[in-house]
């Protein structure tokens, strides 16, 4: 009996692996199809892979306005290509850098967490320079025809780096500086006038704490503005320069830091908190990439009325937002899918919208029909909360992306303790 009951179980135990074995199998062959490389240049193909797909979009998540747009995005290309997009919330776009250099570490090609990744500048050089981007794809979205590249090269470019088809557009943004006019009759022209306006309205402005964005573009506007040669800023930042270069910006720091809110012992850590700051009435003067910033925030009540923005008259950062796929993406067709919608004319128009988003279109909408460019018009332009337009003479460049972590640190190091 003893016996029979092995043989049993033998035979059992068999059949149970042969039928791991096949589940194990036709897992695999699901994953490898999923994971397969999309051919950007047949593009119902790629379509065609997407539908029904998971896509994790890995996006700063430190704004509501932004987080309500990327909700409706998933809702649109769901019902449109049957994506499921998640956004994944980051407070820092690094998080998701590090992760993808983890998994290539513990040998993960092709099941990769993150399909889609908003990133610019320094993150976007660590992931080309050690080649985890997949691509090039960008420049063969259907909808990039909007962006008008050949006539629009600054979306070739990412802080100097080309972007040779690796990351796809989607919004403009340049740093403006806003103020309450109940208060402030006239705000700073520029960075050195910043010193003796805050000695004459002492706590009455602050900034970001660096690594924040928003804090590490103060940095470079301000050291842009103090340096007698900018040129070494848009090359690879040497160790042997750093502290000549950049002398000027710390003296200059060391002389603000004690006029700031608070002193300067303490920043607020993000853009929106900076913004509630001033809506809380704490400051009178604050700083946003988004141009359309006070606009947006006056008409949805979240800032008084006498909100006015100014731009520096020495010129003010500006630069792209892209998205990229990382090379070991699960998703590639559905992250395509979606960045293609992104460029939609449906898609720029609700960004631009300031009830939704508030950005600044990146398609260039003098390549869509007149109808089309009529739905672009923008009357914010008329707002008396608006920046004047932007002349081209008037935006700076973004500086090589090496430089924003060098001076991030050495900030934290001056001033990170206090």
């Amino acid at each position: 009996m003893k016996q029979t009951l092995k043989v049993l179980w033998v035979c059992w135990r068999y059949r149970l692996q042969f039928f791991a074995s096949i589940l194990l199998l036709a897992m695999s062959a699901g994953n490898v199809l999923e994971a397969q490389t999309p051919d950007s240049t047949d593009w119902p193909s790629v379509v065609a892979e997407a539908r029904n797909q998971e896509l994790y979009f890995y996006a700063w998540g430190g704004d509501q306005q932004t987080n309500d747009y990327l909700a409706w995005v998933g809702q649109r290309v769901a019902a449109e290509y049957g994506i499921r997009m998640t956004h994944v919330r980051l407070s820092d776009t690094a998080d998701a850098v590090s992760r993808i250099l983890a998994e290539k570490q513990a040998g993960n090609t092709d099941n990769g967490a993150v399909d889609m990744l908003w990133l610019n500048g320094e993150n976007f050089a660590s992931l080309k320079t050690n080649d985890l981007l997949f691509g090039p794809w960008a420049e063969q979205l259907p909808n990039f025809k909007w962006v008008n590249a050949d006539a629009n090269p600054d979306v070739r470019f990412d802080f100097t780096l080309p972007v040779e088809g690796y990351e796809s557009p989607w919004l403009r943004a340049h740093l403006v500086f806003y103020y309450d006019s109940a208060y402030v009759s006239a705000p700073p022209a520029n960075a050195a006038a910043l010193v003796e306006w805050a000695r004459a309205h002492p706590g009455e402005f602050t900034y970001p704490r660096p690594p924040d964005f928003l804090g590490a573009t103060f940095l470079k506007q301000a050291l842009l503005e103090l340096v007698a040669d900018s040129a070494p800023l848009y090359l690879p930042v040497q160790e042997a320069s750093f502290a000549r270069i950049t002398a000027p910006l710390w003296q200059y720091l060391d002389a603000l830091h004690p006029l700031l809110l608070r002193q300067g012992r303490s920043f607020p850590a993000s853009g929106p908190e900076l913004r509630r700051l001033m809506a809380d009435g704490e400051i009178a003067l604050a700083l946003s990439f988004n141009p359309t910033e006070a606009v947006n925030s006056v008409m949805r009540n979240e800032l008084p009325d006498s909100v006015r923005t100014h731009i520096p008259d020495q010129g003010t950062l500006a630069n792209v937002s892209f998205v990229a796929i990382p090379v070991n993406a699960s998703h590639k067709a559905a992250a395509m899918v979606t960045a293609d919608f992104l460029l939609s004319v449906p898609a720029q128009l609700r960004a631009q919208d300031p009830l939704y988003l508030g950005g600044t279109p990146v398609i260039d909408t003098r390549m869509l029909s007149p109808e089309e460019q009529a739905l672009f018009v923008d009357s914010r332009q008329s707002h008396p909360s608006a920046a004047p337009l932007t002349a081209e003479r008037l935006q700076l460049q973004e500086p090589h992306p090496s430089w924003m972590e060098a001076l991030e640190e050495a900030w934290i190091m001056r001033y990170g303790s206090r």
